[in-house]
């Protein structure tokens, strides 16, 4: 007997993938690929230099041993995006991939070595892959890795990830994130001068961080020239320092009607032209510490959506280049 699956948004209510009031990568990558498109994950081997002790020790709080990776299966870098191409082809009826070089700093070593791995995630000549992308931080990116990278820009589809996270310079000492926010500025400029795609990560939900700093946050990206944000919710993954912060009562994740009030607030305020990522974390159950409600990714996503559609908003409703002056009433907390 054929199963019958039950309607969960109700009669001529589609679902919350089918109704975003935002510009979705997925939907972006389909126009430029011309087919449903996904981002394989590996570990091309990189370090961080706060971990390595050329700005500090020990990596950011949040961040566990395997960097962003806790998802990444295999070895080598070509089996790593074999196994992935596969799984997400069975499961995701993808037909275009980028590949993604997703854990630590992946700009953090010299060009020849860079050159190889890039090379080496491309060798087989696969035409179903279409693009790279590259997460990094600011401080590793210098005018001669970005020749490097526009090298690559001319014969695939490429983009930069930087991990900003905020652009609060004293939350970004907390957090040990190793450089200040101006070293994203000239990185941005450095990238955008070969025209190349930047798409800059921010955090919700750090230590010490307010509302404010997501408005003051938002409002730093809207004066620079980035093509994409990845929206993501902090979470206390296990063996990291912010675990032991959370043990030790010095911190709080922030509620997830907090994070959707945020959240949404970073929508209606980046520009319109932005591409929008991710709105939300990733992280594999048995690693969480905290929160729980961070791995209800369908209702996170549908409550942003939700608070969006009933106020009859879309991405870059507030949307101004000009510095924002930020009103008290702002910072009441979402009951």
């Amino acid at each position: 007997m054929a199963r019958i699956r039950k309607r969960k948004y109700g009669p001529g209510v589609p679902p919350p993938q089918e109704r975003k009031p935002f510009r979705d990568v997925s939907t972006c990558f389909r126009e430029i690929f011309g087919s449903k498109s996904y981002k394989v994950c590996v570990d091309g081997g990189f370090t961080c230099p706060n971990r390595d002790g050329t700005c500090g020790t020990g990596g950011c709080v949040f961040c566990g041993e395997r960097g962003a990776g806790e998802f990444i299966t295999g070895n080598g870098i070509r089996e790593q995006i074999s196994s992935a191409m596969e799984k997400a082809r069975l499961k995701h009826r993808a037909e275009k991939f980028i590949v993604y070089f997703q854990n630590f700093t992946n700009t953090y070593a010299p060009v020849p070595v860079l050159r190889a791995k890039y090379d080496s995630a491309l060798a087989d000549g696969d035409p179903r892959i279409v693009g790279l992308a590259i997460g990094t931080r600011a401080d590793c990116v210098s005018e001669e890795i970005a020749d490097l990278l526009a090298e690559y820009a001319r014969k695939y589809y490429l983009q930069i990830e930087l991990g900003l996270q905020t652009s609060d310079d004293q939350t970004a000492r907390r957090i040990n994130r190793g450089y200040e926010s101006k070293r994203f500025t000239q990185a941005v400029e450095i990238l955008r001068q070969r025209n190349l795609n930047v798409v800059t990560h921010i955090l919700l939900g750090l230590p010490g961080e307010t509302k404010e700093h997501i408005i003051r946050t938002v409002d730093f990206l809207n004066r620079h020239d980035i093509q994409g944000i990845k929206i993501h919710s902090l979470y206390v993954l296990a063996g990291t320092r912010l675990a032991q912060q959370y043990q030790n009562g010095e911190f709080e994740p922030i509620t997830m009607a907090e994070y959707v009030d945020w959240a949404v607030y970073v929508l209606t305020h980046i520009s319109p032209k932005l591409i929008v990522h991710r709105i939300s974390g990733d992280c594999a159950r048995e690693m969480l510490v905290a929160p729980e409600w961070i791995m209800k990714k369908k209702e996170i996503m549908e409550q942003i959506i939700q608070t969006m559609e009933k106020n009859g908003w879309k991405q870059g409703e507030f949307f101004s280049e000009q510095p924002f002056q930020i009103p008290s009433e702002i910072f009441q907390k979402p009951k």
